[in-house]
């Protein structure tokens, strides 16, 4: 099966097979997602199809994101756009597929591959794992109304801030020693806050994005960051704002987010989580780039067997102290931990050493410390 990456000119012939898996988009909607999200991938060779007698029968896209861990960013490639032609499933171009993107993410040099899956089976077999989630919540417009804030400044924000945009927001997920979170580039940017449907907001701390559902009885917040409680506080207000029009708001935030703290009532609200799957792609500078509590130091022979990425395979050492971690080869241990690509992906997420034992992605050696080494709740606030 060979794989081709698709030249910007060829974005059209891309677009009756997703519709055919996804649902069709009107001619606006297609225009704006291709040259406002799209095309920078595009122009960079990370848009990819499987072509047979002249005919696209299978896509896939590769986005060059960050992923935020414990206020470090990590490159990442964004997986996305996986599409097998109706007639063309079952026949393993899939799997195929996500292989050769998985070597692609490798040769771009990035460590860590995230998606959303549509089916778990196929990205299990190939090494993700679940690993975090996308929160939106939604409540009563009226609970912001007891929101005070005083007066911070703020400003309407356009494709022309796309870069203090990038960097307001790394700056609040770096201060917060987030987990999950991913970063856009600047061009990505610039195509999102040319969005006629989103208003944006833009202050030195702070960032705001949200829309007017359909038919105007609610608001959705794409997006709210913020490192002070003044700023917070301020830019809910300008949400808050809208509640003698909107009946509810749905918000994407972290399940820690601090405006679940900040209404005088909150009695209830729906959470509808939309789940992620990561994939350590290089083992070593994973380890080397990611962010790891302080005060956590460890030492922890491990065995891996990575079957698709073979240079992770081996016998290693962690180690991590001082918040810096990395993982060197080492001489075969009896009693290191071993895990698959999935353990690892897992553990890499922060998901306990005793639920990793007891699903089978994780056997042998003393792995307690590794607990509190990966400790995270990732999350995200990108549908990608």
């Amino acid at each position: 099966m060979e794989i081709r990456t698709l030249a910007w000119e060829e974005h059209g012939a891309v677009r009756d097979i997703r519709a055919r898996a996804f649902g069709p988009l009107s001619d606006e909607a297609w225009r704006w997602r291709m040259e406002a999200l799209h095309r920078p991938s595009f122009e960079t060779g990370r848009q990819f199809a499987v072509f047979e007698d002249g005919r696209i029968v299978a896509t896939a896209a590769l986005h060059e994101m960050t992923q935020w861990w414990h206020g470090r960013a990590v490159s990442m490639g964004g997986v996305s756009g996986v599409t097998v032609a109706p007639e063309e499933r079952g026949r393993g171009l899939g799997r195929g597929l996500v292989t050769g993107v998985l070597e692609r993410c490798a040769a771009f040099g990035h460590p860590l591959a995230v998606l959303y899956p549509a089916t778990t089976r196929l990205y299990r077999l190939l090494g993700w794992e679940h690993a975090g989630a996308q929160h939106h919540i939604e409540f009563p417009a009226e609970v912001l109304r007891t929101v005070a804030a005083g007066r911070v400044p703020v400003r309407r924000a356009g494709p022309q801030d796309a870069a203090e945009v990038a960097a307001v927001i790394g700056r609040t997920h770096e201060s917060a020693r987030d987990c999950g979170p991913v970063g856009w580039t600047e061009p990505r940017w610039r195509g999102a806050l040319g969005s006629r449907d989103d208003y944006a907001y833009l202050a030195e701390d702070g960032f705001l994005s949200y829309r007017w559902s359909e038919g105007g009885s609610g608001l959705e917040v794409n997006r709210l960051v913020a490192s002070s409680e003044a700023t917070l506080r301020a830019l809910w207000a300008i949400v808050g704002s809208g509640s003698s029009t909107a009946e509810t708001i749905r918000a994407c935030v972290s399940p820690m987010d601090p405006v679940l703290w900040l209404p005088g009532e909150r009695e209830h609200e729906n959470v509808h989580r939309s789940q992620w799957m990561l994939r350590v792609v290089d083992a070593p500078a994973a380890i080397a780039a990611r962010g790891y509590p302080a005060g956590v130091t460890a030492g922890v022979p491990l065995d891996i067997d990575d079957p698709q990425r073979p240079a992770n395979s081996g016998h290693w050492r962690l180690e991590v102290k001082d918040g810096e971690g990395r993982l060197e080869r080492s001489a075969e241990d009896a009693g290191a931990v071993r895990l698959g690509p999935r353990g690892l992906s897992a553990l890499y997420a922060g998901v306990p050493v005793p639920t990793l034992r007891r699903s089978g992605l994780l056997q042998g050696g003393d792995a307690d410390a590794l607990s509190a080494v990966f400790a995270a709740t990732p999350f995200s606030l990108d549908y990608f």
